[in-house]
């Protein structure tokens, strides 16, 4: 070996390649309480009225089906899709949950010393697959929780190949008007890729949902993201998917794994997608409890963000005995589970997940209880 050659080449053992080990695993929304048994989870953002019964049937009749690898296209999902939403199905790229949708994009477009900019509270996936391809993360101010576009266009440089943008945004639940999402990408070298992750898309009400796929089949530097995790409350199925301009989904079709969407998962999914019934009653439950989620919570002196999604960003004071550290804690003693933000730069915030109504109401009771000690 020459004086050239890494360290990690003439080391005792096998050494991650730089930056690897610096990397923050992923911390999901907890699961268990200690001492609680069953508790309530609204630390996930799961859909609280569980998965359309037509996907869970669709799911059951796969049993007969495992011993098959998956159709490696996805065409199944990939006609449904492309009828739903009126797109054209070669543009669809499949993966294990968008998570993996966000991986294969950096493993596509980075490199050691370029970089990826994304909002200051941006979805923490971005952030893994990015650093794993040794690329820097840029992190643009947001302005009073909402992404500020021109905050993010002063990161970019020469060196920026991704933009990472959630409308709404996660963990935050806010959103910025479709004409903002316009005026960055208007701003943006057409070398960059512009990534719209539109995983809580569906529960900003009123919304044009077809602005961001409009958008996309038009440029050839834009991505939308979804999901099947949220509305359709397929999260243990791992169903993600993305609308890419073709040249760039035949790019990063050539290193996706085959086989990466289950059998299962691909039933399921069509399933979910035709049950128009079971994804109304999701909206409706949401657009019903959010508001009065919030002005309960505001009611208390504290301090919720504007949401579009199926939760709430809740900022506590930082007064010892009533900060979001110890209202998370106590919530969980009585089976409440809700997320921690304090690894998204909000040390002071809570997460909670829209629930069915007598979740709510022992929120907002409990909260009460805990803010008058």
């Amino acid at each position: 070996m020459t004086a050239q050659t890494p360290d990690r080449f003439r080391a005792d053992r096998p050494v991650p390649k730089p930056g690897i080990v610096e990397i923050e695993p992923y911390k999901p929304g907890k699961a268990k309480a200690e001492g609680v048994e069953n508790p309530i989870k609204l630390s996930a953002n799961e859909n609280i009225l569980g998965s359309s019964p037509k996907a869970q049937e669709a799911f059951a009749a796969a049993a007969g089906k495992l011993a098959l690898y998956p159709d490696p296209r996805t065409t199944m999902v990939r006609e449904a899709i492309a009828a739903k939403y009126d797109l054209e199905p070669e543009r669809l790229l499949f993966g294990c949950g968008s998570d993996e949708v966000f991986q294969l994009l950096c493993q596509t477009f980075l490199e050691p010393g370029d970089n990826m900019v994304q909002p200051a509270h941006g979805f923490a996936a971005w952030a893994i697959g990015a650093r794993a391809c040794g690329a820097e993360i840029r992190n643009a101010p947001e302005k009073d929780l909402h992404v500020d576009v021109d905050a993010l266009l002063e990161q970019v440089d020469e060196r920026t190949r991704l933009v990472f943008v959630a409308n709404p945004a996660n963990p935050t639940g806010t959103w910025i008007p479709f004409s903002e999402i316009r005026r960055l990408h208007e701003a943006l070298p057409p070398s960059v890729v512009l990534v719209l992750d539109g995983a809580y898309a569906e529960f900003q009400t009123g919304a044009a949902t077809t602005e961001d796929f409009d958008l996309a089949r038009h440029e050839r530097n834009v991505v939308v993201t979804r999901t099947f995790s949220k509305i359709y409350g397929l999260a243990a199925l791992r169903v993600g998917w993305g609308y890419l301009p073709l040249e760039m989904t035949q790019a990063v079709d050539r290193i996706r794994l085959p086989f990466n969407v289950n059998i299962p998962a691909q039933l399921a999914a069509v399933a979910a997608l035709g049950d128009d019934d079971f994804r109304q009653r999701s909206i409706d439950l949401v657009e019903t409890w959010r508001p009065w989620l919030t002005q309960q919570l505001g009611g208390l002196g504290l301090d919720v963000a504007p949401s579009a999604a199926n939760f709430v960003l809740v900022g506590f004071p930082k007064t010892p005995g009533k900060t979001a550290v110890e209202a998370e804690a106590f919530l969980a003693s009585k089976g409440y589970l809700v997320r921690g933000v304090g690894n998204y730069g909000l040390p002071d915030h809570v997460r909670i997940t829209i629930g069915l109504e007598e979740h709510n109401r022992a929120v907002v009771d409990l909260l009460a209880d805990f803010m008058g000690r």
